[in-house]
């Protein structure tokens, strides 16, 4: 005779402290997937888990000793272990069915996520609490008011933090925080080639350049909107001030650019000593272009990029370059030299854009063709 079979016993034990410190430490560094982890049926916290946090795999989700002594770490820690949210976290993990996440330390993992730069992170954890609009408006209003005080910096960091809470609630599947996606954006902003100055972004009036320059970085145009009534020596700060915040490598950019402008402007004169010398020549005058350049024109997107791509085009050159420096985009546009399409350096010599950003360039380069 066989017996039954008896079912197997769980004799996992988790200890409170672990699952309080992984919490804390997901909290403090405002990291919401670590944190949503913990709460899901196959999580290390959970006694019906075959997971463990003695698991080298699930190191990442416990503290170390640095970690643990931060002002961040211990006031999580506070708020993990006050009666009400230990009895909500630990009611939650026992339920076989999706965690109410509390309240108390989503609301801290997104202030901290915010103080971090993890401005999508912030987003999903406001969104969770049905806050993140309202929380927006109050960073965009304190922006405003830093900028009414003079105080650029704050107000330009103020309006990162408020579009970086922007949500896409169009995204498929599901509404996702607004990811800038500045190869695509770029691509947008020079879909068509400039027929003449006028169509040229950066040989736009200032006010013109600044709206679209604004709307470009400030990812839609209702947000740079909010600008419009400011003078307009309080908008080109803003600019400069958003460009130094958006990309900390600029100064390597506008070294390349000034490099990039050399080139452009001795290319142009052999085009134009070109074009006087065509004379009767039955050459074609692309021809005649292409034998006087001497150089290769791709040199002008290399410069600018800082390093080949091997039978790049002109958008491939340009997405990369919006990928490293989004405003770099501002300031170039596609030119037909000979027989290739590029991107140069463009911007106005009669505009204060230019100076106020860092590209000082002494000389204007010349229009598109």
């Amino acid at each position: 005779m066989f017996g039954k079979k008896k079912a197997a016993v769980n004799t996992k034990v988790v200890n409170p402290d672990t699952v309080a410190a992984a919490l804390a430490k997901a909290v403090a560094e405002g990291d919401f997937v670590n944190f949503r982890l913990l709460f899901l049926p196959f999580s290390p916290a959970r006694e019906d888990s075959s997971e463990r946090f003695d698991d080298p795999k699930y190191a990442y989700l416990l503290p170390n000793a640095e970690g643990e002594s931060s002002r961040e770490f211990t006031e999580a820690m506070r708020i993990v272990r006050d009666t009400a949210v230990w009895a909500h976290i630990q009611r939650e993990l026992s339920e076989r069915r999706p965690a109410q996440l509390p309240s108390e330390l989503v609301m801290l993992l997104a202030d901290n996520a915010v103080r971090l730069g993890k401005y999508t992170i912030a987003a999903q954890a406001y969104e969770l609490l049905r806050i993140r609009r309202r929380v927006q408006e109050e960073f965009f209003a304190q922006a405003d008011q830093a900028l009414d005080d003079g105080k650029i910096a704050k107000g330009v960091r103020g309006y990162l933090i408020a579009t970086g809470l922007e949500y896409n609630y169009a995204a498929f599947p599901e509404p996702l925080p607004l990811v800038p996606n500045w190869q695509t954006k770029a691509l947008l902003l020079h879909g068509e080639y400039p027929r003449s100055p006028e169509e040229c972004l950066p040989l736009q009036p200032t006010d013109v350049f600044l709206r679209n320059a604004l709307a470009f970085l400030l990812l839609n145009p209702a947000t740079a909107a909010r600008l419009d009534a400011r003078p307009t020596e309080a908008k080109l700060a803003f600019l400069a001030e958003l460009v130094k915040q958006c990309d900390p490598e600029w100064r390597a950019f506008v070294d390349r650019y000034r490099d990039a402008c050399k080139l452009m402007r001795d290319f142009e004169a052999r085009i134009q000593h070109a074009i006087a010398a065509r004379g009767e020549s039955r050459v074609s005058l692309a021809r005649e272009i292409e034998e006087m350049l001497g150089q290769d024109p791709r040199e002008i997107p290399t410069t600018l990029l800082g390093r080949t791509i091997e039978n790049g085009e002109w958008w491939q050159y340009l997405k990369e370059l919006a990928f490293e420096h989004p405003a770099a985009a501002l300031f170039v546009s596609r030119q037909i030299i000979g027989d290739v399409e590029i991107i140069v350096p463009r911007y106005r010599s009669d505009s204060p854009v230019a100076p106020a950003v860092g590209l000082l360039p002494a000389n204007p380069v010349a229009a598109p063709a």
